[in-house]
């Protein structure tokens, strides 16, 4: 392509290097705000990764590591808006004219059920700048903000009139009074559920709680929120307890307990109780059940509570390798309970051993385990039957071959290694871990149940303990109801607050299913049709 000549006006040519002056100048400031920007990404990015994979004190978990990542994105933002700022600074502004296309950032709608309030920004003068007559509006463009007003409390003043008859003067009739959870309180059941949500599923403490609601003028005691809570526990207990009784029916549940420290009034400290969970999860595999979740405190974790959580039940429990389940198994008549294993404990060991550096055993180790996590992510969500024919012809030759390759590796390092130790605890529950292969229902770990305990420790981290062991049941049966309206999209306050207002008002025990979240969900759907 040929080269434009040079002006030979020396003016001109004077104009034209300053321009390019310019745009050098322009060009270099560029190359530097992106050098700096790759320099605090990079930064970002090491401190991101030493909190997932670095040593183990400085790991976090799950929920810390949220934490990190919205630090991380806060920080990269407000980088961007600063050099934004100083750009808007430095360049003059350019009016726009109509034939100019403002660029939009791709944010998608906002929902359409959002109520909107409409602002019209009008000009100074509507007066034509050309001839002074009066102009028209050609078009309108809009924009939508998503906007928030804080939390507002009102008063609910119910009026109930009587009404008598000027020829039978003995003749009132009045409405009966509704009953209230709270009887002779001041709190609505929507209130109420708001208090609960806040607490259990949000993770704000109630002396939090009572800290805000005194800033906007209601001074509520900590210990009369307290016992608003209780009376609500107590109140969906049937719920609850109607909720635990279906899932110990299911053929197969995921179980898996979590420490929680609780107060010992005896000894003015903390105690370790444990919320044992139980899950039911039957997407995976298309299965025609409802999941949900199901806490049940004890103020321990060995066997016993194990058998009294688990006594009558019969099918199929996937766990970790706590002993407790064994041994509870093994009270039962042959084949009653059926244990299935997880490999996501049994992976963890391996990841932990290589993360320290050079474990070429552990590192194979994990590949291979890998090669079977592919296979269950493309399987998901097909029937049993489809899900069990891919993993005979597919897995099952890489789990012998793993079997087979482990054994070896065995043999070859000592006995007394961290590596061998992790080779016999998925050895030893080998008959466990490889039972997914024959049912398609089995998943090859319990992540679902794992999900479902970060409520807990959640909860945990924000409130510090229970402070008492009727606390914790009462902690338990409100979370079981919250994280399985969760689990099917629904908005647990506005879930809680319908049940317990129907529950005060007589809701008659024999239709008790229909107030479970699976259920609430689907009547929610169908009136949502209906309208």
């Amino acid at each position: 392509m040929p080269i434009d000549p040079l002006p030979n006006d020396l003016e001109v040519l004077r104009a034209l290097v300053s321009q390019l002056s310019s745009e050098r100048d322009a060009a270099i400031e560029e190359t530097r705000r992106l050098i700096e920007q790759n320099d605090n990404l990079r930064y970002l990015l090491k401190k991101l990764q030493n909190a997932q994979f670095g040593k183990k004190s400085e790991r976090l978990d799950h929920d810390q590591l949220q934490l990190a990542m919205e630090d991380l994105e806060t920080a990269v933002a407000k980088k961007d808006a600063e050099e934004e700022k100083k750009q808007a600074a430095e360049t003059p502004a350019k009016p726009r004219t109509d034939t100019q296309k403002k660029r939009r950032p791709n944010r998608g709608s906002l929902p359409a059920h959002l109520p909107r309030v409409h602002v019209t920004i009008e000009p100074e003068s509507t007066v034509c700048p050309c001839c002074q007559g009066p102009m028209h509006m050609i078009s309108d463009e809009t924009a939508e903000r998503l906007d928030s007003i804080p939390a507002q409390h009102r008063v609910v003043v119910t009026h109930r009139p009587k009404y008598g008859c000027r020829g039978c003067e003995s003749a009132v009739v009045q409405a009966p009074a509704p009953e209230h959870l709270i009887k002779n309180g001041i709190p609505t059941e929507d209130m109420v559920a708001t208090v609960i949500v806040d607490k259990h599923a949000w993770h704000k403490p109630l002396y939090r709680q009572a800290e805000h609601m005194a800033l906007q003028g209601l001074p509520i005691d900590r210990s009369t929120l307290a016992d608003w809570v209780g009376t609500a526990a107590a109140e969906l207990a049937p719920v609850y307890e109607r909720m635990k009784e279906l899932l110990l029916a299911s053929a197969m549940i995921v179980v898996d307990e979590t420490k929680v420290p609780v107060l010992d009034p005896g000894r003015g400290r903390t105690k370790s109780g444990y919320f044992w969970t139980i899950s039911r999860d039957e997407r995976p595999w298309a299965g025609p059940d409802p999941p949900g979740v199901v806490y049940t405190y004890a103020p321990g974790r060995g066997g016993k509570h194990a058998l009294a959580l688990l006594g009558g039940y019969s099918g199929i429990v996937q766990c970790d390798g706590y002993a407790a389940y064994e041994q509870l198994a093994g009270r039962k008549p042959d084949g009653q309970i059926t244990l299935v294993f997880c490999w996501s404990h049994w992976r963890r060991l391996f990841f932990d051993i290589n993360r320290g550096g050079s474990a070429p055993i552990a590192r194979e180790a994990l590949e291979r385990i890998a090669e079977l996590y592919a296979i269950e992510s493309r399987i998901r969500g097909q029937s049993p039957e489809q899900r069990r024919a891919a993993r005979q012809a597919e897995t099952r030759p890489r789990v012998e071959s793993l079997k087979a390759w482990l054994e070896a590796q065995l043999a070859a390092v000592s006995q007394k290694s961290t590596i061998a130790e992790a080779i016999r605890y998925g050895l030893k529950r080998w008959p466990g871990l490889i039972r997914f292969l024959e049912d398609g229902r089995i998943e090859m770990d319990t992540n679902s149940v794992e999900r479902a305990n970060r409520l807990v420790s959640m909860t945990r981290k924000n409130s510090l303990f229970a402070g008492h062991d009727e606390g914790a049941f009462g902690w338990a049966c409100v979370a079981s109801l919250i994280e399985t309206a969760k689990l099917h999209q629904l908005n647990p306050q506005a879930y809680l607050a319908d049940v317990l207002t129907k529950l005060v008002n007589g809701w008659p025990m024999k239709k008790l299913d229909e107030l479970l979240p699976w259920a609430w969900s689907a009547q929610g759907s169908r009136d949502k049709q209906a309208a």
